[in-house]
C-alpha cells in the first residue's frame, strides 16, 4: 500500500473518493455514505508524495497548477466538503499529527506582522485590479462578514445591514471623531460620515484601496469629513471619540495583540470606546491552515494586560458563511471574466480559497465576534437596548448612499 493510499484509507471514511493515478490505476476510499462522491486524476507521481505529507496544501497547488483534475463533473467544493466531513480522521493520522506539533511550534513565527510585513501581507492578498473585486463582491464593495437577518438576506442587504449594526454600537453623534483602522474600499468610512455626520480618519496600506474609497467619499460628498492615510494601525496619533476596526485584527498576528490593544486604547477619547470585528475560533487558538497562511490568512488576555474593559461581546455564528457562500456563487457565476483578467492558475486559486473558507464557517469552529472595549466601566451603556433603538433611527437616513451599481 502506498503512502497516499495508508493516509487516504484511515482519514476517508464517510463519502467516497476515488483517485486515478497517473499511471491509470484507481483506488477508493470511504463507505459512500454521509459525504460526497469526488473522484480525482493525479498527472504525476510527484502529487501523491506531496498530498501524503501536506494534503491541504498540496492538494491546493496541484489543482491550481493542473495537476489534480476532477472527473464526473466533480468540482473543488465537493472535494472541500468531503475533506470537512472527515477532518478528525485527518487530525488522527501520525504523520499529521507530527506536522501539526511543528506548526503550532512555528505558529509566532506565521503570525508576525512587524511594520513593513503587514503592509507587504496586505498587498499581496488586497492589491488585485480593482476590476477583479468588483466582478464577485457585492456594490458596497465590503469583503468582510455581512449582517444577516436570515439566509435568504441579499449580500448588498447584509452588508449595509452590517454598517448601521456597527454604526449603531458606536452610538456615533454628528460631529463626533472616529478612527478606522483598516478602511478597505471605503464603504464603512463612507457610511459613518454621510449617514452618522461623523468626522472619520481612516488607515489602509493599500494603495489601490485608498484610491478607491477616496473616490466613494467624493461621490458621497463627504470628502471634506474623512480623510485617509497609507499607514500602519501603529503609526496613527491623535485621540477619537470612537475607534472602529473591521476585519484587520486578523491580520494582527497574536505577538502583536499587545500593540494592537495598546494603540486601540491610546487612540480612545477620555470618555470614548472601539468595536472590533475580527474573526475568532470557537475551539482554543490554533495555527491558519498552509494554503490559506501561504496564499490569501488569546483576546481577553491581552485587553486584560492593556487595560481595556471588554463591555460587550456579540458572536455571529452563521453570518460569515453566508456571506462567502454569496461570495463563491458570484465568483462562479464570471469565473470565465476572471480567466480572462487574471488567468487560469488565479482562478483556481481562488475559486479553492473561497471554498475552503466557506467550509470553515460551516463545519468547522470559526466565526465572527464583535467587541466593544473601553478604558472607563461606563463608556459604554450598560444595557444593550442602545443599539437596536439606533438601528432603526439610521435606517431611515440611508437613502442616496453611493454604492456601486451593476
Amino acid at each position: 500500500m502506498s503512502m497516499l493510499a495508508h493516509l487516504l484509507s484511515r482519514f476517508v471514511r464517510n463519502g467516497r473518493l476515488t483517485v486515478i493515478h497517473h499511471d491509470g490505476a484507481r483506488e477508493s476510499f470511504g463507505s459512500g455514505v454521509d459525504g460526497p462522491e469526488v473522484t480525482v486524476k493525479l498527472h504525476d507521481a510527484r502529487v501523491q508524495r506531496e498530498l501524503f505529507f501536506n494534503p491541504e496544501l498540496a492538494a491546493a497547488e496541484a489543482y491550481m497548477d493542473g495537476r489534480l483534475t476532477f472527473e464526473n463533473g466533480g468540482r473543488v467544493l465537493d472535494l472541500l466538503t468531503l475533506f470537512s466531513v472527515n477532518r478528525a480522521g485527518l487530525g488522527a493520522h501520525p504523520v499529521q499529527q507530527a506536522l501539526r506539533k511543528v506548526w503550532r511550534a512555528l505558529k509566532r513565527r506565521h503570525q508576525s506582522n512587524r511594520v513593513g510585513q503587514a503592509a507587504a501581507n496586505v498587498s499581496s492578498h488586497y492589491d488585485h485590479p480593482r476590476a477583479f473585486y468588483e466582478l464577485w463582491l457585492d456594490e458596497t464593495m465590503s469583503y468582510s462578514c455581512a449582517y444577516f437577518s436570515g439566509p435568504d438576506m441579499s449580500l448588498k442587504e447584509a452588508q449595509v445591514a452590517k454598517m448601521r449594526h456597527i454604526a449603531a454600537k458606536l452610538a456615533i453623534e454628528p460631529g463626533m471623531t472616529v478612527a478606522e483602522i483598516g478602511s478597505g474600499w471605503g464603504g464603512l468610512a463612507t457610511y459613518l460620515a454621510a449617514v452618522c455626520g461623523a468626522k472619520v480618519t481612516a488607515i489602509n496600506v493599500s494603495p489601490d484601496q485608498l484610491a478607491a474609497s477616496r473616490d466613494r467619499v467624493a461621490q458621497a460628498g463627504v470628502a471634506d469629513r474623512v480623510t485617509f492615510f497609507e499607514k500602519d494601525y501603529r503609526e496613527l496619533t491623535g485621540t477619537f471619540d470612537r475607534v472602529v476596526s473591521v476585519g484587520m485584527m486578523e491580520h494582527v498576528g497574536v505577538a502583536h495583540f499587545d500593540d494592537y490593544f495598546s494603540t486601540v486604547k491610546r487612540l480612545c477619547g477620555p470618555d470614548g470606546y472601539a468595536m472590533i470585528h475580527a474573526i475568532g475560533r470557537m475551539s482554543p487558538p490554533g495555527t491558519t491552515a498552509p494554503f490559506i497562511r501561504k496564499y490569501i490568512f488569546p483576546v481577553f488576555a491581552s485587553t486584560e494586560r492593556c487595560g481595556l474593559w471588554v463591555d460587550d461581546c456579540e458572536v455571529l455564528r452563521l453570518h460569515y458563511y453566508w456571506t462567502i457562500k454569496a461570495w463563491r456563487e458570484n465568483f462562479e457565476g464570471v469565473r470565465d471574466q476572471v480567466v480572462a483578467m487574471q488567468g487560469e492558475r488565479f482562478a483556481r486559486m481562488w475559486e479553492f480559497y473561497l471554498a475552503a473558507v466557506e467550509l470553515g464557517f460551516r463545519d468547522g469552529s470559526n466565526m465572527v465576534y464583535q467587541l466593544l472595549l473601553s478604558g472607563k466601566r461606563d463608556a459604554v451603556p450598560v444595557t444593550r437596548d442602545f443599539i437596536t433603538i439606533r438601528e432603526a433611527e439610521l435606517a431611515t437616513r440611508e437613502g442616496g448612499l453611493p454604492w456601486r451599481s451593476t
